[in-house]
This record gives C-alpha cells, sequence and structure tokens, in this order.
C-alpha cells in the first residue's frame, strides 16, 4: 500500500531508474510497509525551482501509506532518501522537499484495505 513518487530535475537513465527502485524498495521497510506492496513513480526532467531560483540538481519526494504516518520513522525515511539521492543522483540534501501522506482508504484490486 505504499507510494514513493520522486520528481528531480534531470534525466534518468534505466540504470539509474533500477537503482532508484531498489534503494527505494529496501527504504521503505522504515515506515514499517512491505516492498511486496511498494509503488514507485519516478518523474525526472522537472523545474524545480527553491526561494526563487531554478533548481540545476533537486528532487520532491512524497511518500503516500495506508495508516498513520509516525514522527519517528519519517524523520529516518527523510534522511534515508536524501542519502540515495545525493549517493545516486548528486542532489544535495538542502534541494530535497519530501511529504508524507498517511490514509485510512487505500484502494487495490477492486476493493479497499
Amino acid at each position: 500500500m505504499p507510494m514513493i513518487e520522486a520528481k528531480v530535475t534531470m534525466e534518468l537513465p534505466v540504470e539509474k531508474r533500477d537503482v532508484l527502485k531498489a534503494e527505494f524498495g529496501k527504504a521503505i521497510s522504515i515506515m514499517g510497509k512491505p516492498e511486496s506492496y511498494l509503488m514507485i513513480n519516478l518523474v525526472d526532467k522537472q523545474d524545480l525551482y527553491f526561494g526563487g531560483k531554478k533548481l540545476d540538481k533537486g528532487a520532491y519526494v512524497e511518500v503516500k501509506i495506508l495508516g498513520s504516518i509516525e514522527g519517528g520513522a519519517s524523520g529516518k525515511m527523510t534522511a534515508k532518501l536524501c542519502e540515495i539521492l545525493e549517493k545516486e543522483l548528486r542532489i544535495p540534501g538542502n534541494a530535497v522537499y519530501v511529504s508524507y501522506w498517511g490514509t485510512a482508504n487505500w484502494g487495490w484490486n477492486g476493493s479497499n484495505f
């Protein structure tokens, strides 16, 4: 039931998409969710602005889950996502925003959990 969507400023070749998919898949366990239900959407070549200036390297990441978001887990998840983006795409942490969305309603396969 989790979903990670990452919008980044640069182009993502297939190799980088595969690495991000694998790393995000490992990271979702921080939120207490299994990779087996994780959906990932990687959106590249986005125009992102921060403080009125266009970012050469930047990212906006949304993490959506079924249930409530626990503050300690989201803090660890933000650190891990920033670490992944820095290592794989050289995006500095001060150019990354991460938002969290918890919901009581999540549909899949014709019904809701």
